[in-house]
């Protein structure tokens, strides 16, 4: 499993938990039980073999800092969506934002262009080009507003650019 498979499965336990306002370790524990975890391999690619340790590590690790700190991280969200309350934002979208945040903030062996890259990649299979766009303006606008680093962002392909009239 790679660690970009990795982070999907992070990104949907911290949507899971969040709509059902349950914490993500106790959601993990069910979600990883082998028989669990072998019927959704029909369904994803990414369940097709389970995580090894590292990658459950780093797994649980991420859920449980965006679980600790979201309130910290939505209210950076917010403050970089200009104009967007949280509420407004897609579940997946503020998902793919929670993880790719925490990854930015609390995790320093990750470097930041790679959880921008990343999250915007994973975005593009969950929503639509104006929302993968969103998401990687709030993204850029987070380090450079907040750690002062210039960042590549990920580079508009022609299928995130907005349909012209």
């Amino acid at each position: 499993m790679t660690r970009t498979a990795a982070r999907e499965i992070a990104i949907q336990l911290c949507f899971a938990a969040a709509s059902a306002d349950q914490e993500p370790g106790e959601l993990a524990d069910r979600f990883f039980d082998p028989a669990y975890y072998e019927s959704l391999s029909a369904e994803q690619e990414n369940f097709r073999e389970l995580p090894d340790e590292q990658q459950m590590a780093y797994i649980r690790r991420l859920t449980g800092l965006v679980w600790e700190k979201r309130g910290e991280i939505d209210e950076l969200i917010e403050r970089y969506a200009r104009g967007w309350r949280i509420e407004r934002i897609s579940r997946t979208a503020l998902a793919v934002l929670r993880c790719a945040v925490c990854e930015i903030l609390y995790m320093e062996d990750i470097p930041n262009a790679a959880a921008i890259n990343e999250a915007v990649e994973l975005c593009k299979g969950y929503d639509e080009p104006d929302t993968v766009a969103f998401v990687n303006g709030v993204l850029g606008g987070i380090v450079r507003g907040e750690l002062g680093e210039e960042t590549e962002q990920a580079a508009p392909t022609a299928e995130d650019a907005p349909a012209q009239e």
